[in-house]
């Protein structure tokens, strides 16, 4: 083949390249010119991703090519073209198997003899992809010259290489509000809801749909592992900002550089890696609701620049002096007693007080009784779903182990031991079964005492009971009662509660009067 027909098919695409096309037509335009290069019946672009090859584009293949993605190990073809750097013809009788076997348009029976030939694509010198060609007629490459393929794949990279670039550009320069909701819409956080039926989860919901309407400043409190960004979320969905975007930012995984950063944004040369403009999470936040978890790892020094914008509404990105005017509501949650941070000197007084302007506790798992319960039940159907089960459910002795837990890790100890559990059990059948049963034995957790229970116990007591007031001797069987119960608990004043059937408060009030507090 002469230069002419190769330039005359690659100028409309170097033109291409200062376009702005949509990626679809810029690819589609890209196997037009590499079919009128050199004639086939059909031409796909393929996307190395990890251990797959994704369609992009493809010409004379059915549509549904785009949609399936061919694992390299199970495809050897594509493992013999991208072990190459340069083209590779296979030969027409190659008895290796096509991956392209009944995908070519207007043809339904098996490809046995064709011509099929490809080269692989390489971006800043990494395996990008692959550029395949397949005829139906044998030998139709055989007047092909591979360096032609070559400088056409070059080309091609250069043509992926710009999409990328200006796909990166569109994506900066789209709103960012609107993209901050479309992530916020697609990870599922308004389908999560907060489950349970106990006095302290209603009353937390009774507080959540009371302050959530309003614009006041809520600071989350609670322990490891409670659903602290879980409320956020739904404060965020009571409010009249639930339209816009609620953007998070978790305080504590990142440096006190990066910390500011994130939150106020930079300028091009703030600091080193710097190379472009870009909006904090504050900006980003604009109209919506900022989470900021685990608010109590804060330095005096950024704590300091975020009062300045909590109070004025006004911020200033790294290296630059301009002012951002923000409009944000700001939701803060921290497991640690800010209270007692002030007192010690780790934490500014004034910032401690315009975070708490409502503070907002989350009861920990061991205060919400069977809740634990309706939660097990909500991650067994997600495990049954993700684990392809009929049923996955709990055992009576399970239930019971379940319910005494005291849960220092709450409610995500909770799902990753229901997941962990599953896991186990199942790989402990040689069979996958239809229902899957967990015991206390599957979760690892000590099965509640039976021969210690409440109920033995007042015969047992009677003997050693003496006579005399009866209000006395309701006292002293109680106070033996409440004792040999938290013996078997360890002294924990939650799961004993639990066992005796009482509200944790009530037995904490009943243990004073009989003088065990």
């Amino acid at each position: 083949m002469t230069a002419k027909p190769l330039l005359t098919a690659m100028l409309p695409l170097v033109s291409d390249l200062s376009r702005d096309l949509p990626e679809r037509e810029r690819y589609r335009r890209l196997l037009e010119a590499l079919r009128t290069l050199l004639p086939c019946d059909a031409t796909a672009l393929l996307r190395l991703d990890g251990e797959w090859l994704v369609p992009l584009a493809v010409d004379g293949l059915s549509d549904d090519t785009l949609g399936r993605r061919f694992k390299v190990s199970e495809h050897p073809r594509f493992e013999i073209l991208l072990a190459s750097r340069e083209p590779t013809r296979f030969a027409s009788d190659s008895q290796l198997p096509d991956p392209y076997d009944g995908l070519v348009e207007g043809l339904h029976q098996h490809l046995e003899v064709h011509d099929c030939l490809g080269c692989p694509l390489y971006v800043d010198e990494r395996p990008w992809g692959l550029l395949t060609l397949d005829a139906l007629t044998p030998e139709r490459f055989d007047a092909i010259e591979l360096d032609v393929l070559q400088a056409f794949a070059s080309l091609a990279a250069a043509t992926v290489t710009v999409a990328a670039r200006i796909e990166h550009l569109a994506i900066k320069a789209e709103d960012e509000h609107q993209r901050a909701e479309v992530y916020r819409q697609a990870s599922g956080q308004q389908a999560r809801e907060l489950i349970g039926q106990s006095k302290p989860h209603k009353r937390l919901l009774e507080e959540i749909g009371l302050v959530g309407s309003s614009d006041l400043t809520v600071l989350v409190t609670g322990e490891t592992g409670v659903g602290k960004e879980l409320v956020a979320q739904a404060l965020h969905a009571a409010s009249s900002r639930a339209n816009n975007p609620l953007i998070s930012l978790n305080c504590a995984a990142l440096p006190d550089t990066l910390v500011e950063s994130e939150l106020f944004g930079h300028v091009r040369g703030a600091f080193t890696g710097a190379t472009s403009e870009r909006r904090g999470k504050f900006e980003l936040a604009n109209g919506g609701t900022l989470f900021l978890d685990e608010v109590g790892e804060l330095s005096l020094q950024v704590q300091a620049k975020l009062l300045r914008v909590l109070q004025s509404g006004q911020l200033q990105r790294l290296g630059s002096d301009q002012d951002h005017h923000v409009d944000v509501r700001l939701i803060a949650a921290t497991n640690r007693d800010l209270a007692e941070e002030v007192r010690s000197g780790r934490y500014r007084a004034d910032f401690y007080h315009r975070l708490s302007v409502y503070p907002l506790q989350i009861p920990p798992l061991r205060e919400r009784g069977r809740d634990v319960l309706l939660l097990a039940g909500y991650f067994l159907e997600h495990n049954r779903s993700r684990m392809g089960l009929g049923s996955l459910r709990l055992t009576p002795d399970a239930q019971s182990a379940l319910l005494a837990y005291d849960w220092p890790g709450n409610v995500r100890e909770l799902e990753h031991l229901i997941g962990r559990s599953a896991l186990k059990a199942l790989g402990r059948h040689t069979d996958r079964p239809r229902i899957l049963s967990l015991s206390a034995e599957d979760l690892d957790l000590p099965t509640p005492g039976i021969n210690t229970s409440p109920a033995a116990e007042p015969a047992q007591l009677a003997d050693s009971l003496p006579g005399g007031d009866l209000r006395e001797a309701l006292d002293r069987y109680q106070r033996q009662l409440i004792e040999a119960c938290l013996e078997r608990h360890a002294h924990n004043w939650a799961s004993a509660a639990r066992e005796l059937g009482l509200d944790r408060a009530n037995l904490s009030r009943l243990a004073r009067r009989l003088g065990l507090k």
